[in-house]
């Protein structure tokens, strides 16, 4: 319902409607529309790091997960496990990115959204992080402070994400995934290639 609607447009009722159960039961489980919000962010959010360690359990080097961190915030989904849907102009978007668009304006508000907001932004910060830091290990990457580094570069994907999902013709995904690849490979001093695309990989 949130993705299709939008969360402000999204009532209990229409959600109870949708499940086959009573607004009552719902209020029971979710208390309030911001918990109800914060319980679909949390479901989305699992689903794409049981995603993302699917993926990167395929890969041997810290340069190569990365890109595959990258790859799942800009590109479209592959038809290989995240959903997707398709907002009233047929534009392809990625769910997860729909209902992050609402968390974020909904947190400027709700305290409680906004604590749920800095845990998530926390932990893909931390997921940053934990590569950057095996890639220093590894010598795959020249010395950097990894902590300036994860937030900045999070902040990236994001701002990228954003333009991706609200279809900025200035940013495709592609253009949106090069660009964080060049930032990424300029600042950790590691080579890469410069292109790639889902039906190419």
């Amino acid at each position: 319902m949130i993705i299709d609607r939008g969360f402000p447009e999204t009532r209990i009722a229409d959600v109870a409607e949708r499940a086959g159960v009573s607004p009552a039961l719902v209020i029971y489980y979710f208390k309030t529309r911001a918990s109800l919000l914060a319980e679909a962010m949390r479901r989305s959010e699992s689903d794409w790091y049981g995603e993302m360690a699917r993926r990167v359990s395929r890969f041997g080097s810290a340069a190569q997960r990365l890109e595959e961190v990258v790859a799942m915030t800009c590109l479209p989904p592959d038809g290989d496990g995240l959903s997707q849907s398709e907002n009233e102009a047929g534009i392809v978007l990625d769910d997860s990115w729909v209902v992050w668009l609402d968390l974020w304006s909904q947190a400027l508000r709700e305290p409680h959204l906004r604590r749920v907001r800095e845990e998530f932004d926390e932990h893909f910060r931390a997921t940053i992080r934990s590569i950057v830091e095996d890639g220093l290990a590894a010598k795959e990457f020249k010395p950097i402070n990894v902590q300036d580094f994860a937030i900045t570069f999070a902040a990236l994907l994001d701002g990228l994400a954003i333009q991706i999902t609200l279809d900025d013709p200035a940013v495709s995904s592609q253009r949106a995934f090069e660009l964080a690849m060049a930032a990424a490979s300029r600042q950790l001093g590691f080579a890469w290639a410069g292109s790639r695309d889902r039906a190419g990989e």
